[in-house]
């Protein structure tokens, strides 16, 4: 359609130009636009993909738990299906196959996550013989905010003993003593996700997280006004879900958020609140939401 509303007989009207195909995956055209009015960018073999997985639900996220490396218990029986749908998604998929690093955070929600997934990691030798999956690497730099003298304690007794602390008005306030601030925690992020994108150029890797992980990359790693130093964003990330960046020289470039297509039809695993697909779409699973994750 040509911008009037009539057929374009070219077939090159604005779709074209904003880089909108027919399909997904786009299909072939026969006339690209000019790379500086093209909305959809080609993917370079020189850049780093990361996808970040929001582990499954765990059992601070259930018992009220400020869930550090004292309060973390590791998931659920619901959060270890949670991660089980996710698994069986990248099993027939192979979207992730091949991966050349998996990093977990060191909290026990983590680590069991990524020891869910890593056979679905594995990739296909030159003589058609699966590989080993690769090695889960402990990466405290991915680890949620630290909580400090905060960690174990029940929100009630947290209240109590610390205030309540708003990070929406002051995000340079320290959750406890020993602990971080929201600022502090997006920067520490921030540094890891450079730190690991130098550490494998043009590799896929496979990070086992947490929400407020996944919320500080976005928040670092795209043009959001003071994103380093600014309040939250309050997004929704549900558990088991893929958040994907391609990370090419010092642009960081994000490909999907929130994916949790995988829990579609499987009753009682869904993750938390509102997702949405890496095609766009919005749907509703059941749950509760927690602001620590």
């Amino acid at each position: 359609m040509s911008i009037s509303g009539q057929p374009d007989e070219s077939g090159q009207g604005f779709d074209a130009l904003t880089g909108a195909g027919t399909g997904a995956p786009e299909g072939p055209s026969p006339q690209a636009p000019p790379p500086g009015i093209r909305t959809l960018g080609p993917h370079s073999a020189s850049a780093t993909t990361i996808v970040l997985v929001r582990h499954g639900e765990a059992v601070c996220n259930v018992s009220g738990m400020c869930g550090g490396p004292i309060g973390c218990e590791g998931l659920t029986d619901r959060g270890r299906a949670q991660v089980d749908v996710l698994r069986a998604r990248l099993w027939e998929t192979g979207e992730l196959a091949g991966a050349d690093a998996l990093y977990a955070s060191i909290l026990p929600r983590a680590v069991e996550t990524a020891g869910i997934l890593a056979p679905a990691l594995a990739g296909i030798g030159p003589d058609g013989v699966r590989t080993d999956p690769p090695q889960i690497v402990e990466e405290c730099g991915f680890c949620e905010l630290h909580p400090g003298e905060a960690d174990g304690l029940n929100w009630s007794d947290f209240s109590a003993r610390f205030g309540n602390p708003d990070w929406d008005t002051d995000p340079g306030r320290v959750i406890a003593p020993g602990g971080e601030s929201w600022t502090g925690f997006v920067n520490r992020v921030a540094d890891t996700l450079d730190t690991v994108a130098a550490r494998h150029p043009g590799e896929l890797v496979v990070v086992a997280c947490h929400a407020g992980v996944v919320e500080a990359s976005l928040l670092a790693k795209t043009p959001v006004v003071d994103g380093l130093v600014g309040a939250r964003m309050q997004l929704r990330t549900q558990h088991a879900s893929l958040t994907t960046w391609e990370v090419d020289g010092s642009r960081w470039k994000l490909i999907g958020y929130n994916d949790g297509a995988h829990h579609l039809g499987s009753d009682g695993v869904g993750g938390s609140a509102e997702g949405v697909t890496s095609s766009g779409r919005g749907w509703m699973s059941v749950g509760t939401g927690e602001r620590i994750g």
